[in-house]
């Protein structure tokens, strides 16, 4: 068996690796050569992997690699503050997947999203769907804390939304359930008001996503639970009609 050491060590190595590729991948390079392949190898695209009968040149990153990259990092001022990354939590496989906006204080203190009053209501919800967070992923937008709890500004968030999509792309979901109005704006490109948009399917990485109320907001404004239930039970209906 491999010394829990070394396993780290290699593990930190793809993930490195891994960002390497990524960025060669947002600069605009498609693809990359290493001369020491098997010459029966085609070449494969950055960050994706071969399909069909085609032999693996390269395999799809875990959720374990991509929180190894984030660890320690350092690429926004919003590092300067957070006490813990927050990655997600869950389980990797989801078919489906919550995505709320960014850790509050007290997510930040214990490193878990959606751990607060708002996290125990959002625990309410999966259980009146017959789920419970070890059946489900739940992530943010960005993973460090704002200051006072403000939005991520747009700097912030073109360094962290990749890492949701490469999240996404690990876990390969079925429905994405985006929570209140900062996630819904920014994951669907939309000012409009969060009441507006609920309630309508729409597309995240090709995902389907239903976009509600965040459980913060409906600790403010109870009355609108049942508006939220009513999308939760389209999601339901969803996942249902995508298993059979």
């Amino acid at each position: 068996m491999m010394p829990s050491s070394d396993k780290k060590e290699i593990t930190d190595l793809c993930a490195q690796v891994r960002g390497l590729l990524q960025d060669f991948k947002h600069l605009g390079i498609d693809e990359v050569f290493v001369q020491d392949l098997p010459s029966d190898l085609p070449r494969c695209p950055v960050g994706e992997r071969l399909s069909g009968d085609e032999k693996m040149a390269c395999r799809p990153e875990t959720l374990e690699e991509i929180a190894a990259e984030l660890h320690n990092c350092q690429r926004c001022p919003l590092s300067k503050r957070r006490r813990n990354v927050v990655f997600g939590v869950g389980d990797p496989n989801a078919q489906l997947v919550f995505v709320g906006e960014g850790p509050g204080r007290e997510e930040d203190e214990k490193g878990e999203p959606f751990v607060g009053e708002a996290g125990r209501l959002l625990d309410r919800i999966l259980s009146a769907m017959g789920l419970n967070r070890d059946q489900v992923y739940i992530c943010n937008v960005v993973k460090c804390r704002p200051p006072g709890n403000r939005d991520p500004l747009p700097e912030e968030i073109e360094h962290c939304e990749p890492y949701l999509k490469r999240q996404l792309a690990a876990i390969n979901p079925r429905v994405i359930v985006a929570l209140g109005r900062f996630a819904v704006q920014t994951l669907l490109r939309d000012s409009a008001p969060v009441s507006r948009l609920r309630g309508e399917w729409r597309e995240y990485e090709g995902i389907a996503l239903m976009p509600t109320f965040h459980p913060a907001f409906l600790l403010r404004n109870p009355a609108m639970k049942r508006e939220v239930w009513e999308d939760m039970k389209q999601v339901l209906h969803r996942l249902r009609e995508l298993r059979s």
